[in-house]
């Protein structure tokens, strides 16, 4: 007897409904494919959900904040017309230090200079100059993030025309910005940050995005590029802002969802696919947890790599070179994210007072470059940091909604937890370095311990169970130099496509990367539509 499901037919079935298999599916839907997406949860969005936590309190559980998401999607999505509204972060960054002493980081350039000046005269004189080269070297890569990469090794005479025309982006850049693309690449962002500030606490408070999600710590070469690639993107047109989005970023995804439901796709939840199917050398449809089992020309995993290939897709089916790869695509995270209940917003004894303009921004407590590294020492050697680098944000100051009346949500993310531990795991340790957590934000803000209402610690195990992120590694897998662009997921398979025809990856285990960005789903709908049309 055949399942009522396989009697179905679709041009397109998507594993995974985080924002970029949603984004693949609009656009797919865009161009009259009849799609389906299937996700294993109860709601869409991936790492990008809103979800309630506890009675009143509706929390960003994993992803918190939006500056990536790019542009075009947004406009190509309608996005704003199905809700979708960002609050820019103003101020940018707050840094309390030790000895009392705080420092802001606003939109208003003034204000910022004034503040950077209480450290150093110098810095403040250098910062406009700092970020112009950021920005010119930021406007190149950006080109490329909704472009696919060409094909590695080159093959055809028009594989060596996409690396002339690659280089041709370069065309305008000085010697000293090409050199400057190069140290991106490969440097570390405390080397970067030393050629041109001497402030320990201005350099700190900027190396702290070039460590988010890495594996490694601000003197490690490559996170140069990690602190760019946060610097990139923007809020109302107004480069390297990070805002809040009203409702959540769930409100992100349930956009999105909107936007392609509009177009035709239908989606399902508590739908976890088991397997993709082949026939021959062609994926030709899934099988659902439940046994159902639903036909597709096309077979699109918004999974990552990992999860894609040595979960969904029987090895038989694949080559052994390109399953060893598989294997050792590094895909371990070191980042923990631990959301508060609070009754009240925390006071910092740097400068007392609630609410004050610092609970709208990033709060930071990472006090020198030489403390982040220590905390990467640790987690080195299979242990979560002794005294991690943190960062807090608060969303209900700019969306009460998000929690009861005078109530607020907190979110902390942290470097470093990592997935691996030694002589441990972390269901032992899950909570206990959560009270450490508190007892550090308590040296700074002291009353922190008495507003606490409730508390989620997602490790980087939770975060691999939860949201299927393999190794709980938040960027589907590590964004090191040998692991982007030409090379993301692999080399020779940087291109959306896979060993298997009709089998596509969309998401950030793909160029270019990690992040609330789109560009992944963006990229992937128009590979799988360029050769359909070949």
């Amino acid at each position: 007897m055949q399942n009522r499901s396989l009697a179905q037919k679709f041009d397109a079935v998507i594993a995974g409904a985080g924002h970029n298999g949603l984004v693949t599916a609009a656009y797919l839907a865009a161009a009259g494919y009849k799609v389906l997406v299937l996700e294993k949860r109860e709601m869409v969005g991936g790492c990008a959900v809103t979800e309630e936590l506890w009675p009143g309190y509706r929390v960003s559980s994993a992803s918190y904040l939006t500056s990536l998401l790019q542009e075009k999607v947004v406009r190509d999505l309608e996005l704003e017309r199905y809700g979708y509204r960002v609050d820019a972060k103003d101020p940018a960054f707050f840094s309390p230090f030790p000895d009392g002493r705080h420092l802001y980081m606003w939109q208003d350039e003034r204000k910022t200079l004034a503040e950077i000046a209480k450290f150093s005269a110098r810095d403040a004189g250098r910062l406009a100059a700092y970020e112009a080269h950021l920005e010119r070297l930021a406007v190149v890569v950006e080109s490329m993030l909704l472009e696919t990469p060409p094909e590695f090794p080159p093959q055809r005479l028009g594989d060596f025309a996409d690396y002339i025309k690659l280089l041709g982006r370069m065309r305008g850049l000085s010697r000293a910005e090409l050199v400057g693309l190069v140290k991106i690449f490969t440097q570390s962002a405390a080397d970067l940050l030393d050629e041109w500030f001497e402030s320990e606490e201005l350099k700190v408070t900027l190396a702290t995005d070039g460590v988010i999600g890495a594996n490694g710590g601000p003197r490690s070469p490559g996170t140069a590029y990690i602190l760019l690639h946060h610097c990139m993107g923007g809020v109302g047109g107004k480069r390297g802002l990070w805002g809040f989005v009203r409702g959540g970023m769930g409100a992100v995804s349930e956009a999105m969802a909107a936007s392609a439901r509009a177009r035709g796709v239908e989606i399902r939840v508590n739908a976890p696919v088991r397997q993709i199917r082949v026939t021959g050398e062609r994926a030709d449809g899934v099988v659902l947890e439940n046994g159902d089992e639903i036909a597709s020309d096309i077979v699109v995993s918004n999974l990552d790599p990992k999860l894609t290939f040595l979960k969904l897709v029987e090895e038989r089916h694949l080559p052994a070179d390109f399953v060893q790869q598989i294997r050792r695509f590094r895909s371990e995270g070191t980042s923990c994210k631990i959301n508060l209940a609070l009754s009240g917003l925390p006071e910092f004894t740097a400068l007392p007072g609630a609410p004050a303009p610092h609970h709208r921004a990033t709060m930071h407590i990472c006090p020198s470059i030489e403390y982040v590294e220590r905390a990467w020492d640790d987690a080195k050697y299979g242990r979560p940091s002794e005294r991690p680098l943190l960062e807090m944000t608060v969303p209900t100051m700019y969306d009460p909604s998000l929690a009861p009346a005078g109530k607020h949500v907190m979110g902390i993310f942290l470097q470093y937890a990592p997935y691996t531990l030694k002589n441990a795991t972390w269901d032992q340790l899950r909570e206990p370095f959560g009270d450490r957590v508190i007892d550090l934000i308590a040296e700074y803000a002291p009353n922190i311990r008495r507003i606490v209402e409730h508390r989620q610690v997602l490790t980087p195990l939770d975060l691999e169970r939860r949201f299927g992120l393999t190794g709980g590694n938040i960027f589907h897998g590590e964004m090191s130099l040998d692991q982007m662009f030409i090379m993301r997921p692999l080399a020779g398979w940087a291109r959306h496509r896979t060993p298997l025809k009709g089998l596509y990856l969309c998401g950030s285990g793909t160029h270019p990367g990690g992040g609330v960005m789109g560009a992944p789903g963006h990229n992937a709908a128009r590979e799988i539509l360029k050769n359909a049309s070949k």
